[in-house]
């Protein structure tokens, strides 16, 4: 009997590849020796399926449609390329001398529900260890291997995983329809919206308009040249920048004529981060 293990990515099987012992055959989809196959996603295989997918009436966007919520949500490969990958695992995890699985995807949350997807919709049952590692050296890739942690332990990351995915799904597939329904007169095209997209875009939206209504104003700094090898920059509190031209020739006055020379210098400070770096540095 073999084991089959499930890495996220082509880079991460073959690093496993390089570290566990015994001689592997490169099947162009898997790595195979005697006891162990190794194989691999390539990202995200699988995907939640469209509204349409659920009833064919949800092709056309209509406001008494909203919101859909499935009662329960369903999969599919995400294109062609992942389709391929996808049925070449599925083949591997449904083999009959494959009796323990290793879930060796990505640390964290996005890698547990790389591996629930792929495993889900193969619609085996056999059991799942998990390689929890934070190094691709061989050392702990070896060490991994060596303290496998049962399946069951990362359950609750996983369940974050899925609900992160299906809130996504939900807030984007209802509030895109949403707002594209609302704005079609004015935008004449699809509007979307997303968990993290909107909120982002809000973020970049913000900031250049603080950018564009911004006004540049002068400020002085005073530097004093105490000896060929250091120079000092006058403090008050934490603030360089004097913002009166007075008050910075006031205290170059004060120092003026004491060992090492003294000037005042006029900058204007940045519409892009609203300080002057270069000088301030």
């Amino acid at each position: 009997m073999k084991t089959l293990i499930i890495a996220e990515k082509p880079s991460v099987a073959r690093d496993i590849v390089d570290a566990l012992p015994g001689s592997f055959e490169n099947n162009d989809t898997s790595y195979e020796s005697d006891d162990t196959v190794v194989t691999f996603a390539v990202g995200h295989l699988v995907e939640l399926i469209n509204p349409e997918d659920y009833d064919e009436s949800f092709k056309k966007w209509r406001m008494k449609d909203l919101p859909i919520v499935p009662d329960e949500f369903k999969l599919r490969a995400r294109d062609a390329k992942s389709k391929k990958q996808l049925n070449a695992i599925h083949k591997l995890l449904k083999r009959d001398d494959i009796d323990r699985i290793v879930n060796a995807c990505d640390a964290g949350r996005e890698g547990e529900l790389i591996f629930a997807y792929i495993y889900e919709t193969s619609g085996v049952d056999k059991p799942v260890e998990r390689l929890w590692i934070s190094s691709m050296t061989k050392q702990a890739i070896r060490e991994g291997f060596e303290h496998l942690r049962p399946g069951e332990q990362l359950r609750q990351l996983e369940a974050a995983a899925r609900s992160r995915s299906e809130a996504d799904w939900l807030v984007g597939m209802n509030a895109t329809r949403a707002a594209t329904i609302r704005g079609r007169a004015w935008v004449g095209g699809v509007v979307s919206l997303g968990r993290v997209q909107t909120p982002t875009l809000a973020l970049i939206v913000k900031r250049e308009r603080e950018i564009q209504a911004f006004v540049p104003e002068p400020y002085w700094l005073v530097h004093a040249q105490f000896d060929a090898r250091y120079e000092g920059l006058w403090f008050e509190g934490d603030e360089t920048r004097l913002k009166d031209a007075k008050r910075a020739d006031g205290i170059a006055s004060k120092v003026s004529g004491a060992e090492g020379t003294v000037e005042t210098v006029e900058r204007t400070t940045s519409a892009n981060t609203g300080i002057d770096w270069r000088a301030a540095g």
